[in-house]
């Protein structure tokens, strides 16, 4: 498959995931895996801005959802400084950047502790200003090319509409209803990640793959077999 083709079949796979009527946590989780694969990435995940405060929903990986936790404790990281400037802030290389380590400390030990080099973070821009920001991963250090930024763009841009717009299924909720339902269905499936990983003895990763998996399989959404998990007690396994 050649770069055009291949770039082709990401678009066009996020474009038919919007017109579908997924809960937004879905969405936001299905923009990290198509970043991911565009760019060649370790990971991304997207923050949205509640009340003032850069709160973290979803991301693409483990160790990329500990880093996103840890801009969201501290309300300080190259992808809050994005949502707040309303610019893309990028980072080629953490361990040689003159100074991150000063500018973002706890975010800085934690990203080399989990050996991601590289950050990008592109705000999701609205009429009415800023309300979160994609982030892009890499474990080697990575020149973020004008290219790389306008296809984050452009995927950070659709997801945006999405959530102005709102699914098929809420269409007139208000923007601010979509964000608060995006983050009770992150929190609703980090408890379920939790429950299978502990009740099988698997990874957090690979409990969220069953999570996945269960609800791709009988066409429901990842929010509601999370729920059931966590409220009716129904367990997945391999």
């Amino acid at each position: 498959m050649t770069g055009h083709e291949r770039l082709v079949d990401v678009l066009a796979g996020f474009a038919q995931t919007l017109t579908r009527p997924y809960a937004t946590g879905d969405v936001l989780h299905a923009l990290t895996e198509r970043m991911t694969q565009l760019l060649a990435l370790t990971g991304a995940g997207v923050t949205l801005s509640e009340a003032g405060r850069v709160q973290f929903v979803t991301a693409q990986g483990e160790r990329i959802a500990r880093l996103e936790r840890v801009q969201e404790a501290h309300q300080s990281g190259p992808c809050v400084d994005a949502v707040r400037t309303g610019t893309p802030v990028t980072v080629s290389d953490l361990t040689a950047h003159p100074d991150a380590a000063t500018r973002w400390p706890d975010y800085v030990v934690q990203a080399n502790a989990l050996g991601v080099r590289a950050v990008a973070g592109i705000p999701m821009v609205t009429d009415k200003g800023v309300i979160g920001a994609v982030n892009s991963y890499d474990a080697a250090p990575h020149n973020w090319s004008p290219q790389d930024l306008a296809l984050a763009r452009i995927l950070a841009d659709m997801a945006t509409g999405y959530l102005v717009h709102a699914s098929a299924l809420a269409r007139e909720r208000r923007t601010s209803q979509q964000l608060r339902l995006a983050l009770e269905t992150r929190i609703v499936i980090e408890q379920a990640k939790g429950i299978l990983a502990n009740a099988e003895g698997i990874s957090i990763d690979t409990a969220f793959e069953r999570l996945r998996k269960h609800a791709r399989g009988h066409n429901a959404r990842i929010h509601d077999v999370a729920y059931a998990v966590v409220h009716l007690e129904l367990r997945l396994r391999s």
